[in-house]
């Protein structure tokens, strides 16, 4: 598996892949859907390298992946189209103690502001356990899941260097990002302890790709607030294939995210 962010480096197919494959510009659909913005924009001159949510009005959630060693703060938009010079929310930057580089396991890391962010409702967290309720009452092959993030929105066959760029023998592919809030609809596949399994079953599937790590993972229709897992890896280069979304709803998540907020 590889970590969906903006700065890995992946072998890409000769055919284009699109990031919230299928998806649309989420507007005011998820307004609890942030951005984090670098210090400086990358080489194409975007800003966003990571997605996450707010899970209470002074708390980010996001993917332990996503900092650089040492990071201590990080730096929020929640525009739906971020440009220099929006509001930027900076916080401190607290990884899952648990968390090993490398892995995927623990992969979980919030950002604490000092003041609430003003008019954003944050997003619900669910029940522990529910999940796996709705899997025992075979709810969950029926469920649609909305993923929302700022990723790659098209990868396409030219030259190209740098960070946004990735090779596999001759073929050269650039990723292309646009610092733009998606959303997608995607069907559910697996469950297991740890990972809710998403994949493309129909047509009208979306998927999630590099720069959506962190990013949330909506139980639900296009304006679903109940927030079940976040998005940390992909069974394939191309993010055509099985997304691995982190659960929320576990044990082990929840012994994070409670020393944060109130869970229900």
């Amino acid at each position: 598996m590889i970590s969906v962010t903006l700065t890995a480096t992946a072998a890409f197919p000769a055919s284009p892949a699109l990031a919230i494959t299928n998806g649309s510009p989420d507007l005011t659909a998820h307004p609890q859907v942030g951005a984090v913005i670098g210090d400086k924009p990358n080489g194409d001159g975007t800003w966003s390298y990571c997605t996450g949510t707010l899970i209470s009005p002074t708390v980010f959630l996001t993917a332990a992946h996503c900092a650089e060693e040492g990071q201590k703060t990080a730096r929020v938009s929640f525009s739906h189209r971020y440009q220099d010079g929006d509001k930027i929310h900076t916080g401190r930057y607290v990884l899952d103690s648990r968390y090993k580089d490398k892995s995927d396991l623990h992969d979980m890391a919030v950002v604490i502001f000092d003041t609430a962010v003003p008019d954003i409702k944050p997003a619900r967290l669910p029940s522990e356990g529910l999940l796996d309720r709705l899997d025992a009452a075979n709810a969950l092959e029926m469920t649609r899941f909305t993923p929302v993030g700022y990723g790659a929105v098209a990868a396409a066959n030219v030259p190209a260097k740098g960070k946004h760029a990735s090779t596999k023998g001759k073929q050269r592919v650039r990723l292309t990002y646009n610092d733009t809030r998606h959303q997608a609809s995607i069907s559910f596949k697996d469950l297991t302890r740890r990972w809710l399994k998403l994949s493309l079953a129909s047509k009208g599937d979306g998927s999630t790709c590099f720069g959506d790590s962190g990013g949330p993972n909506f139980l639900g229709g296009p304006t679903s607030d109940l927030l079940v897992a976040t998005t940390i890896s992909g069974d394939d280069d191309a993010c055509k294939m099985t997304n691995y979304d982190y659960r929320l709803d576990t044990p082990q998540a929840r012994a994070f995210l409670k020393k944060f907020v109130t869970l229900p």
